[in-house]
């Protein structure tokens, strides 16, 4: 009996997977729009519809074995599950246009693909020599991934059923009691965002085709970009402050938006994380200025425009960049690796340890030394928004932040440890792999296309454990560990 429930469960669970990448060969096509201005990519750019077949095969056939019936309500277990095999899946079907095209091996094109997909940004591609479809399709990674490519596709698919599978990301702005109406609203949100900037990069002077992938990974806090110098290349202040406004926007909580977009500015100011931010903003703009960008640039209006630019892109998770890492001193390093592990808001597209749980920790730390100073038997509460929901710090708050600090901080130490291992600086090291593990993609040059296998999958690892923060990916292999040993078990007793 409980065996058969399990594979029902089972059947649902690739049912729905198959109901997912039936309808991904979409995304996979629409880079080839590009090619109806620019015809003498196309050629190039039929290993878009060879990976899009392959998609669509793999799809229809869980989707036909599978028989999900529609609307079949899916646990938060069973989300876990879908999540971990969603981003799994898209990540490798999307390496495959680059390995079809020859531009990269097996191991380059799905580093490639995850950092796309987990907002990452560092690359190993050529930016001056690969076809438009690829840079665009590139930038779509990014805007599809900061979203959550298992939300935004499957709301569709799992409507009021899907609440497992959106807590299972990691979500807490269930921003209406629908889920496919919350799915749907971050969805406005984010596409009114992108086409915003698109306009206001085209008033800076971009070309149309720069503004529409720069602002998609802008607000993605994604940093892939279509020049070989990122940001820097433009050398325009009105770019720059276009691009730090979306890296904010991209930054800030999907509840956080809704509340302003509800004009619940009441609700908004009770949030705690977009003060954080600009607290934090405040103080590292001035150290990067007198401690590091003094030394490489001597006009005080200079040294304001890099150090405000690189401390939003280094905090917000971005990873566009306007200076050269490599010739900064250990203080400005520094510096930049906290903002890098600081990150931007829970439930944003950014990655690190999140504002929300700094802003948690430091209401922690104050409810502590209140206490200390009442009666034992004194019952103090301390509350915490997160858009227009509520909360008090309780267990579960600590226990979730202390689980997800030591699992931040025992990856990022083994990462740096085996960057070093290859030769790297301890201080290089630290830099490059805060900027996989928190999803940034900010570089002092580690990660390059003559990079060692073993270093671009330790990196590779870091992105995709970033942003899908740790707990999702052991809570679906512990699941799936645990039903096997189930079934082996039964088996063998059979």
């Amino acid at each position: 009996m409980f065996i058969d429930l399990l594979k029902q469960r089972y059947r649902l669970v690739f049912g729905y997977l198959g109901n997912l990448f039936v309808f991904f060969p979409i995304v996979l096509l629409i880079p080839l729009l590009y090619c109806i201005w620019n015809p003498e990519d196309f050629l190039q750019s039929l290993a878009f519809v060879e990976a899009a077949s392959i998609s669509f095969v793999i799809g229809m056939t869980l989707k036909l074995t599978m028989k999900v019936r529609p609307g079949s309500p899916i646990s938060v277990q069973e989300g876990a599950i879908v999540v971990l095999f969603s981003w799994v899946m898209a990540i490798i079907l999307s390496a495959l246009p680059f390995i079809f095209a020859g531009y990269f091996n097996f191991t380059q094109a799905i580093f490639e693909s995850t950092s796309g997909w987990t907002t990452t940004g560092l690359t190993l591609a050529d930016v001056e020599t690969i076809p438009g479809t690829f840079l665009l399709w590139r930038s779509m990674m990014q805007y599809l991934g900061g979203a959550g490519i298992a939300i935004i596709m499957m709301s569709a698919i799992l409507g009021p059923a899907g609440l497992g599978l959106y807590k299972a990301e990691g979500r807490m702005d269930n921003l209406v009691p629908n889920i496919k109406s919350s799915t749907r609203t971050i969805a406005t949100i984010y596409g009114s965002y992108a086409v915003a900037g698109i306009i206001m990069y085209r008033i800076a002077g971009m070309n149309l085709f720069d503004a529409i992938n720069h602002s998609l990974t802008a607000l993605a806090t994604g940093g892939f970009s279509t020049k070989a110098g990122s940001i820097a290349e433009f050398n325009s202040v009105s770019v720059e402050i276009v691009t730090i406004v979306l890296m904010l926007l991209g930054a800030t909580g999907f509840g956080i938006h809704y509340t302003i977009w509800k004009r619940n500015f009441r609700a908004f100011w009770k949030n705690g994380e977009p003060k954080l931010m600009f607290v934090i903003l405040a103080i590292f703009t001035p150290l990067l200025m007198t401690g590091t960008l003094s030394i490489f640039y001597s006009s005080g209006a200079e040294q304001f425009r890099h150090s405000v630019f690189q401390a939003v892109s280094a905090l917000t998770g971005t990873g566009f960049s306007t200076v050269d890492f490599v010739p900064w001193n250990h203080f400005g390093i520094y510096l930049v690796i906290l903002l890098m592990i600081f990150g931007g808001d829970l439930d944003s597209t950014s990655g690190g340890l999140k504002q929300y749980r700094l802003f948690a920790l430091l209401k922690i730390l104050w409810l502590e030394i209140r206490r200390y100073f009442l009666p034992k038997d004194a019952i103090l509460k301390e509350e915490i928004w997160k858009g227009e929901t509520k909360r008090y710090i309780d267990n579960s708050l600590v226990k979730e932040i202390l689980l997800v600090f030591s699992l931040y901080f025992l990856t990022y130490a083994i990462g740096t440890g085996v960057l070093m291992a290859y030769g790297h600086s301890m201080a290089f090291s630290a830099f490059e792999y805060a900027s996989a593990l928190s999803t940034v993609g900010l570089s002092v040059g580690i990660t390059a296309p003559n990079a060692p296998a073993g270093l671009i999958w330790a990196e590779t690892i870091g992105m995709f454990l970033g942003r899908l923060e740790f707990l999702v990916v052991i809570y679906a292999i512990t699941k799936l560990m645990r039903d096997g040993r189930i079934l082996l078990r039964r088996r063998r007793n059979a």
